[in-house]
């Protein structure tokens, strides 16, 4: 399996990297500053680029099974880019000759109840509201977009936190999954787990799902 990763350098990009290549995956990770990743492995291909500019990387993501893109807008403080960016790939990743991209999401769009989603909840922290909007405007951008391609927009469980690689997790849809004692979380490890296999089964093609314990 190759994919092409973009966000290599981020805690949840990195997990998925260190995934891939326990995987046995050949990985081009797209990065904007090579310095920062230090992962070394033969499977693994480093390249300088930037997902808002697209012939900085579409060459080398050519080839690839999947683009697989773990973009925050954290370091820079520009929530639209999270949008932008999506667009951007959307409109770009075919011209590569890759008809499949993964998309790191947001939980702040899941249903709590029929037409109420997290970020509605008055308890959502104001911190978090910026990143997750923007998660929701890019998860509108995938929905409406008219590029031929089989994407998939993973969010995580309300909380995805540090722990351990179990393998197991549930996948769901629109709506937050809780477990039997009202939680919603999932370990970053296993989020990777999750969202690499559906890279290989192919499934779940132009869905939003959500994947929590």
């Amino acid at each position: 399996m190759k994919i092409a990763l973009f966000g290599a350098t981020g805690h949840v990009g990195h997990a998925i990297l260190d995934e891939a290549l326990a995987r046995g995956y050949e990985v081009t990770a797209v990065v904007r500053d090579p310095a920062r990743l230090t992962t070394t492995n033969p499977q693994l291909k480093v390249v300088t680029g930037d997902v808002a500019k697209p012939d900085t990387w579409l060459d080398a993501v050519r080839g690839a099974d999947a683009v697989v893109a773990s973009l925050s807008a954290r370091r820079d403080g520009t929530p639209d880019a999270i949008p932008n960016n999506a667009v951007t790939l959307l409109d770009n990743v075919s011209r590569a000759g890759v008809k499949r991209l993964v998309w790191v999401g947001g939980a702040g769009s899941l249903e709590t109840a029929p037409g109420v989603r997290v970020i509605d909840d008055p308890h959502f922290p104001d911190a978090w509201k910026p990143e997750a909007t923007g998660q929701a405007k890019a998860l509108e951008a995938f929905r409406h977009g008219k590029a031929d391609l089989d994407w998939t927009y993973i969010s995580p469980a309300a909380l995805l936190e540090d722990g351990p690689r179990t393998g197991k997790y549930r996948v769901g849809g629109d709506q937050l999954l809780i477990d039997a004692n009202g939680k919603s979380r999932i370990t970053v490890p296993d989020y990777a787990v999750a969202l690499l296999d559906r890279v290989e089964k192919n499934d779940a093609k132009r869905q939003r799902i959500t994947v929590a314990y």
